[in-house]
């Protein structure tokens, strides 16, 4: 990478890390939902996010890979919005952007980034579909039927597969038999350095000593003291590059608290063209029991 890419990717990397801090605050507050953090994954995503052309390609998200969305061209306050339950049509993914919605349900997404890629292709247009999945989505059937179709149609799909060490609280010697996630997909390894989401508490689990040694191996650690030894970083250009983000975020999550909250019925819409009969009496049943538009 020149100097410059290496600037823009910690920056990125950096912002994910104090995203991760600011949306777990407010959770904890009880002012954002259920958040997964991406620390310790920062140089895969912001890496391979950085490799893709954002007017012409497209990334289609797990959950963890946030900031990837925002350097796509998704606006920071619409993600925020997300996490906080303000999705309304004005937060919805805007037109020309290129990316999916974060993706819950592990590996549910791949067999769209499959469709997708395979859609391109067959529009003859000249553009990637990048996915992304843990080690815990790569257990998964969604996760080798959509492979084995992009391999059939020889669909221009990467599949980024982060091996962050954990399924949860499952850790990746009882995934698999084999020796390495890599004889599924190309991986990357990683370790997460923070809880699944903030629901979990992985100090139940995990061996102290393991999070310790990734914490020698601290990704964004790591590119700042290459950037130090190149004489690209310092101290004052890191706190400065800290207040700029941090009063990015706080710009974002202060609009994003402006919006509306959503409400019941509209939890509904953007699933379907026309809503198929079930959706619509659960709708009516939601409404009708005291619920307000």
């Amino acid at each position: 990478m020149t100097d410059a890419a290496l600037m823009e990717a910690v920056r990125w990397m950096l912002m994910s890390r104090i995203y991760d801090e600011r949306a777990t605050a407010l959770q904890r507050q009880g002012l954002y939902g259920v958040f997964s953090p991406a620390a310790g994954q920062e140089a895969s995503v912001v890496g391979s996010a950085m490799a893709l052309d954002p007017a012409r390609d497209w990334i289609v998200p797990q959950y963890r890979e946030l900031i990837a969305l925002v350097r796509h061209g998704y606006p920071l306050e619409r993600l925020a919005a997300m996490g906080m339950g303000r999705i309304t049509h004005a937060t919805r993914i805007p037109e020309g952007v290129n990316v999916l919605p974060t993706q819950v349900a592990l590996a549910a997404q791949l067999p769209h980034a499959v469709g997708l890629a395979w859609g391109l292709k067959l529009q003859k247009k000249d553009s990637v579909v990048m996915a992304y999945v843990g080690d815990g989505g790569s257990s998964e059937g969604d996760f080798h039927e959509a492979l084995n179709l992009a391999g059939v149609r020889q669909a221009p799909v990467v599949f980024v597969l982060q091996n962050n060490q954990w399924a949860i609280s499952t850790p990746r010697r009882m995934q698999s038999a084999t020796s390495s996630f890599a004889l599924r997909a190309a991986g990357y390894v990683t370790y997460r350095m923070s809880f699944h989401n903030t629901t979990d508490n992985p100090s139940l689990y995990e061996d102290p000593k393991q999070r310790d040694e990734a914490s020698r191996r601290d990704p964004i650690d790591r590119v700042i003291k290459h950037l130090t030894r190149r004489g690209l970083w310092n101290d004052e250009r890191d706190e400065q590059t800290r207040m700029s983000i941090r009063a990015e975020i706080d710009a974002a999550l202060d609009k994003a608290a402006s919006f509306p909250a959503v409400t019941p019925g509209q939890l509904f819409d953007d699933i379907y063209a026309e809503l198929p009969e079930r959706l619509r009496r659960q709708r009516e049943e939601l409404l009708g029991e005291g619920s307000k538009e």
